[in-house]
């Protein structure tokens, strides 16, 4: 197909132009659902075909359909070259305020919430470097790493759902944030040399900011409390709180006052085991010139 001249691939499912809806997800199937069928009724509206409408906006036909159907998840481009197409004044691409809301997994959504709400987050990670602190880079190579492999669209979304929840970062007034990392860690190359000296480089970021305190645990500390894996802790404004860690309470999140208290106890030795921030600084710092 030539256009000025010039041949024209139209864009299928393969160049990621949206997201699969979960089934499971029932307000994500209820906006899209909605935007689908809006779409349509403009492109009949308007006098296209799903065809012709796939050519003008450079997407494969099948895309279309899925899309209207409330099978897929439009991206932005998508929806702003629908309403240029159908001259629809910014009204298509308005729909993007629905749809971005619901473009991540439910469960990644349900964490990004809790988190844009807390006042203190503490988080101790043994496995990886939090996705809170991950690169985009950084965050590609550890998801994309997964066995069984998620498809490259699955990666990229999930991706673009890791750092839409850095965010919290740049809330006003900031929430106080602690992190401990394990030094074998910081050790891994993930994602090779170039890549790793950028998530070493933002670990030094963010460990100077006013608001968070990053600590390094070491490999040589004979007495370790974290051996049972991860702990997460979320404090709210109104005194409410979430918890949890792979080695307790089943992994569930609880906000019992009982099972809370020994989450921030476990926290706590943790940190006091772990090397101060000026140190774990420090630390961050060698390794950076170890690269």
């Amino acid at each position: 197909m030539s256009v000025d001249g010039e041949v024209r691939r139209l864009r299928t499912e393969a160049d990621e132009p949206g997201w699969e809806v979960d089934p499971d997800d029932e307000w994500g199937v209820a906006v899209i659902t909605t935007v689908g069928r809006q779409l349509k009724l403009r492109r009949e509206a308007a006098g296209m075909r799903a065809a012709e409408f796939a050519v003008a906006v450079g997407y494969g036909e099948d895309l279309v359909y899925k899309v209207e159907g409330g099978k897929r998840i439009p991206r932005q481009e998508y929806l702003d070259k629908a309403d240029e197409v159908l001259a629809a004044g910014g009204l298509v691409s308005a729909a993007w305020e629905d749809v971005k809301k619901v473009r991540y997994p439910k469960r990644v959504r349900e964490l990004g919430k809790l988190e844009a709400q807390a006042v203190e987050i503490a988080l101790y990670e043994c496995h990886i470097v939090p996705g809170l602190l991950q690169t985009s880079e950084h965050a590609r190579s550890v998801i994309g790493a997964a066995q069984p492999p998620y498809s490259p669209d699955d990666v990229e979304r999930m991706v673009a759902a890791r750092l839409a929840r850095q965010s919290v970062f740049e809330r006003s007034p900031a929430p106080a944030l602690s992190f401990v990392l394990e030094e074998g860690v910081l050790r891994r190359p993930i994602g090779g040399t170039m890549a790793w000296r950028q998530q070493l480089e933002r670990l030094l970021e963010v460990g100077r900011l006013h608001n968070v305190v990053l600590q390094v645990m070491p490999m040589d500390c004979d007495t370790h409390s974290g051996l049972d894996g991860r702990i997460e802790l979320l404090k709210f404004p109104d005194g409410t709180a979430v918890g949890r860690s792979d080695g307790a309470f089943n992994g569930r999140p609880t906000s019992e006052l009982k099972h809370l208290r020994i989450l921030e106890l476990r926290y706590g030795t943790i940190r006091a085991q772990a090397l101060s921030p000026r140190e774990s600084l420090a630390f961050i710092e060698h390794l950076l010139g170890e690269t």
